[in-house]
């Protein structure tokens, strides 16, 4: 019987070689080239008093069972290998994977919780469903909103947990994580890594100790598998696993499969994704039909940006993008999120994080870039906009920064969904 994947340090080797190779590394021995998928649900256990102790061992500690499998909500031979997969690109001792992002939030909140922090320092923008989690309650938590700068007098004796995304969904503002992790003192800082992945900055390296993904995103990386992973070390790790078999936000062994799967291209999709996402940064920069563009320092495959009129021409008016949430597909993706992805959050909330009436967040596929920029010209031109008088020119787009026209948006005009 196939057995769980070692979480067993290896050798130091090149991201793209461990994306390839980690959590595979059993499989030469065992006959096969294509990691296997187990999809049992409950295993055959002969010897009840061995189980019994296994069973309470996992209750005492949440390690992972010595042994062949239990019970598919205790663990899976194939979601532990992209666990393990995980943990090796992202620098840490373990990985717990869940049926989303946001049973990974859930259970990171729970684990906190359980320990008498119900206190969340946050810094905005978070994803929007990330967002509402946290100020709505429903886990009993407690959050404080600032910027990066006031964490330090923002933690309480009670905080067990400072979040930030970084780059952010969808302003991509971009956050010190070595200065943060350093106003944390001793509370814990949970980096949201969903859009930079592991190929663009691993959080752990700059004293984060906890890393979320989302990884319907990046991870699986072609828009047809959902799941969520948090990075850390073992002891929260165990802490996470027994939320899991207790809440039962597991993640199915044939998304285990892709994912792990997804994970072998990540490199090669997020560094190509990235050039072609920087090239059309610059020219929507230079694009006097829009009004402001915001690409990170670090890089990556978002871009956003503000246009003049009404965002709602651009959403319709694509033809070779798709007009869709989510993000990290092999194909490009844009979205309006003040009507979607951040609609949840409160409107005062939203636009004082920098996500207004008129921004558009474009997830950058691997489609040839002149491809995506005829459809992007085409879309902005079914608008009427304001143009920039002769002679003024938009400066490239900064290192985190928005890049600004030499003059202002209009007012906001009416949207449909934004009223």
């Amino acid at each position: 019987m196939e057995t769980a994947a070692s979480n067993a340090p290896a050798p130091t080797r090149a991201l793209a070689t461990e994306a390839v190779h980690a959590g595979r590394e059993d499989l030469v021995e065992q006959g096969l080239h294509a990691a296997p998928i187990d999809l049992s649900t409950t295993y055959p256990s002969h010897d009840i008093e061995a189980e019994a102790a296994r069973i309470d061992a996992f209750a005492a500690t949440g390690g992972r069972l010595d042994g062949p499998p239990v019970y598919a909500r205790l663990d899976n031979p194939t979601t532990a290998r992209f666990e393990t997969a995980l943990a090796r690109l992202e620098g840490t001792d373990s990985a717990v994977a869940f049926a989303s992002g946001m049973a990974a939030l859930t259970a990171v909140l729970l684990v906190r919780a359980s320990m008498g922090l119900r206190h969340v320092v946050a810094v905005r923008p978070l994803y929007g469903c990330s967002d509402h989690l946290l100020e709505s309650g429903l886990l009993g938590t407690e959050v404080t909103w600032t910027d990066p700068a006031g964490v330090a007098a923002a933690i309480r004796p009670d905080t067990g947990l400072v979040m930030v995304e970084t780059p952010a969904n969808p302003t991509l503002a971009e956050a010190d994580i070595a200065a943060l992790a350093h106003s944390c003192g001793s509370v814990p800082l949970l980096v949201d890594n969903t859009f930079a992945t592991p190929v663009l900055q691993r959080p752990v390296e700059q004293g984060a100790r906890i890393v979320l993904h989302s990884a319907t995103k990046y991870l699986g990386g072609h828009g047809d598998v959902m799941g969520g992973v948090v990075a850390c070390d073992e002891e929260f790790a165990a802490a996470l696993r027994q939320v899991r078999f207790a809440t039962g936000g597991v993640l199915h062994p044939m998304a285990g499969y892709l994912l792990l799967r997804g994970l072998s291209t990540l490199p090669v999709r997020v560094r190509a994704a990235s050039v072609t996402a920087a090239d059309l940064a610059r020219r929507l920069a230079a694009d006097p039909r829009v009004a402001r563009v915001h690409y990170p320092s670090v890089g990556g495959a978002m871009v956003s940006f503000e246009v003049y009129g009404n965002p709602r021409d651009v959403i319709a008016g694509v033809r070779l993008i798709t007009p869709a949430v989510s993000l990290g597909s092999v194909d490009t993706l844009i979205q309006h999120p003040a009507s979607i992805s951040h609609r949840i959050v409160a409107e005062g909330d939203r636009r004082a994080a920098g996500v207004g009436d008129r921004l558009l967040r474009m997830s950058v596929g691997l489609e040839d870039v002149e491809d995506l920029w005829a459809d992007l010209c085409q879309a902005l031109s079914a608008r009427r906009a304001p143009v920039r008088t002769a002679g003024e020119h938009a400066p490239a787009p900064g290192a985190a920064h928005a890049v600004p026209r030499a003059e202002a948006p209009s007012a906001p005009e009416s949207h449909p969904a934004v009223r």
